[in-house]
């Protein structure tokens, strides 16, 4: 039986067993490459999603937890920055992953996912969140390249940005 996903602002039917991770759903079926595979145990944030808004682990979040929710994977950010701030286009990046290209913050690629997920939902709820908060949201999120602070300059970058000043 299928299973009716909205991601990305694009309603998709999958055909996979109810326990299936969405994780591979969104690897293998949608061939989505932001969430990656790290741990496959929800501890080190590379695989995470925003479900309905909140960052969630795609790697033991089964797809019968998220059917009829809204998905967004790193792809769909910029769409869903430009639905929040009711922006009638959507710009090509959201401020967010332009900030961690202009502050060069990730190497490897392991965790680009999970932070800017991560900094992209804390950036949503807190407009200016302090060196503290942005610590805290960063929390379980692994960086095998120790770019914690090359991070923390994007994130207050993008705040900045979307504050509408200068970056």
């Amino acid at each position: 039986m299928p299973t009716t996903l909205t991601v990305n602002r694009r309603v998709v039917e999958v055909e996979a067993a109810p326990d299936t991770p969405l994780l591979y759903v969104l690897m293998n079926d949608l061939e989505l490459q932001g969430p990656r595979f790290g741990c496959g145990l929800a501890q080190c944030g590379s695989c995470s999603v925003l479900v309905d808004g909140v960052e969630t682990r795609s790697c033991v979040t089964p797809l019968e937890r998220v059917a009829g929710k809204s998905i967004t994977t790193l792809e769909g950010l910029s769409a869903w920055y430009a639905q929040q701030k009711k922006l009638a286009t959507a710009p090509d990046l959201h401020p967010l992953q332009q900030a961690v290209i202009d502050e060069q913050a990730i190497q490897c690629g392991y965790c680009y996912n999970g932070l800017i997920v991560k900094g992209a939902e804390l950036l949503s709820q807190n407009a200016q969140p302090t060196d503290q908060q942005i610590r805290t949201a960063m929390n379980g999120h692994l960086c095998r390249c120790g770019t914690y602070p090359r991070m923390m300059k994007a994130i207050q970058r993008a705040a900045r940005t979307m504050a509408g000043g200068a970056a």
